[in-house]
């Protein structure tokens, strides 16, 4: 008598029509379009979670560019004053002092322009 793999095979399509679930059309409802639609997610989902950490970057250093324009002071500026003066705050952390604690940001920017000027 032949086997069959019944159980096992309605376990594997049922996980991944779970995964498709709420796609539109023959994307949730036929097993090979479930199967292309679902690689194609997995695609996008990785390259995007890279992409999402780049737009961050971008965001910190437009606020930052602008609370030190505010100050009298170029992003470049500020960025290679502060590598002058050793201080090794990362661009997420200057950021939320920028928003949140505008006086220390003050103190960096003050010691970034020492350092630039010395």
């Amino acid at each position: 008598m032949r086997t069959i793999k019944g159980a096992a095979r309605n376990r594997a399509k049922k996980r991944l029509f779970k995964r498709a679930k709420g796609y539109r059309g023959g994307r949730r409802n036929l097993l090979r379009t479930v199967k292309e639609t679902l690689v194609r997610a997995g695609a996008y989902a990785f390259r995007d979670r890279r992409v999402r950490r780049r737009q961050f970057r971008r965001l910190w250093i437009i606020r930052i560019n602008a609370a030190c324009r505010m100050r009298g002071m170029r992003y470049s500026q500020f960025i290679s004053g502060l590598k002058k003066a050793n201080i090794t705050l990362d661009r997420k952390s200057l950021s939320e002092m920028a928003i949140s604690d505008p006086n220390a940001f003050d103190q960096v920017v003050k010691e970034a322009q020492d350092a630039l000027a010395a």
